[in-house]
């Protein structure tokens, strides 16, 4: 199920929600650095282009992660010195849970969101919520 929003209607929500900064580098979203999507879980892992999968980042951060995984792209984010928004991730991949949960499909997206929920459990030493589960 796609969502029925375009893109760029898609990318004001996402802004709305996250704010007017990238998740992965903190840069204000200014003339020069301009916001994008960023699908926490790639289209090419089966994730949807749904507003819960989709994170506010600039162009730089969107085109140098490419198909990294959302925690491994937080360690390099953190390793070049750069202090993205774990809390912002975490918040969004629990949303996509909820929203699969709720929604249902998504099957190839599943076992890939419910690893990087686990992952990011352990590497923050919180509770990340219960994969696909609604409520």
């Amino acid at each position: 199920m796609r969502d029925a929003r375009d893109r760029p209607t898609r990318l004001a929500d996402v802004l709305l929600r996250d704010g007017d900064d990238c998740t992965w580098c903190r840069r204000p979203f200014t003339r020069h650095v301009t916001p994008t999507t960023d699908h926490l879980v790639p289209k090419v892992k089966g994730g949807p282009s749904w507003e819960e999968n989709e994170v506010a980042a600039c162009h730089r951060c969107n085109r140098e992660r490419g198909h990294l995984s959302p925690v491994d792209w937080l360690a390099e984010c953190e390793r070049r010195g750069r202090h993205p928004d774990r809390a912002r991730v975490t918040r969004t991949l629990e949303s996509l849970s909820r929203a699969i949960a709720d929604r249902g499909g998504q099957r190839r997206a599943r076992p890939y969101l419910a690893a990087q929920l686990r992952r990011l459990t352990n590497t923050t030493g919180g509770r990340a919520g219960d994969p696909f589960e609604s409520g």
